[in-house]
């Protein structure tokens, strides 16, 4: 019977040492991850941009993304994975939400460079932060206008040289008729001539 005892006795220590890596482990996984694949975008006006992020947790998640640059601090939006979706008034009609955590801004514009802050909440309330900087650059019209010039100069070139070689061609045309002329003209002269001389 004693030994049996001792089995029992290893077996709770066991038993208590499989618990405390298990827990051990628990703790160490991070409740809540998040990965940014991009954190630098760049974007011209009235274009559409992708803040690309994923995350991963046991729980329910709140996902929140805020816009920090030199005009202030806003809040975009702000959801619960599954539940509601909350977007400010600014973005209203500007904004699309992923399941995986991502926005999609439509029409950006000067004002929309600066930081985006995403917070990652789960229910139990750890969290995770990324941060994504955005630059946006206006489409500078000089550059638009010099092409535009450079091509009504070259237009203008090619027009002039398509004139030039048609009334080379024409040119060459006459010259050839009226060569072909005299030589006719002269041939009948000859003619003649022998039909004088016999």
């Amino acid at each position: 019977m004693r030994p049996r005892q001792g089995c029992r006795g290893r077996g709770v220590v066991v038993g208590t040492v499989t618990l405390c890596l298990a827990a051990g482990w628990a703790l160490q996984t991070p409740a809540v991850s998040l990965v940014v694949p991009q954190p630098n975008i760049n974007a011209t006006v009235a274009q559409n941009i992708l803040l690309s992020v994923e995350y991963s947790c046991r729980g329910v998640a709140t996902i929140e993304w805020k816009h920090v640059s030199s005009w202030g601090t806003t809040k975009i939006v702000e959801w619960k994975s599954g539940n509601y979706v909350n977007i400010s008034t600014v973005y209203k009609d500007r904004v699309t939400t992923f399941d995986n955590g991502s926005i999609q801004l439509l029409n950006v514009g000067m004002r929309d460079a600066g930081y985006y802050f995403i917070t990652v909440t789960e229910e139990y309330g750890t969290n995770t932060y990324g941060t994504i900087i955005v630059n946006v650059y206006e489409i500078i019209y000089e550059d638009l206008h010099f092409v535009a010039v450079l091509l009504a100069f070259l237009a203008a070139v090619s027009a002039i040289l398509i004139c030039f070689m048609w009334l080379c061609n024409k040119s060459l045309h006459l010259f050839q008729k009226k060569r072909t002329h005299k030589l006719t003209a002269s041939a009948t002269e000859e003619i003649e001539l022998d039909t004088i001389e016999c």
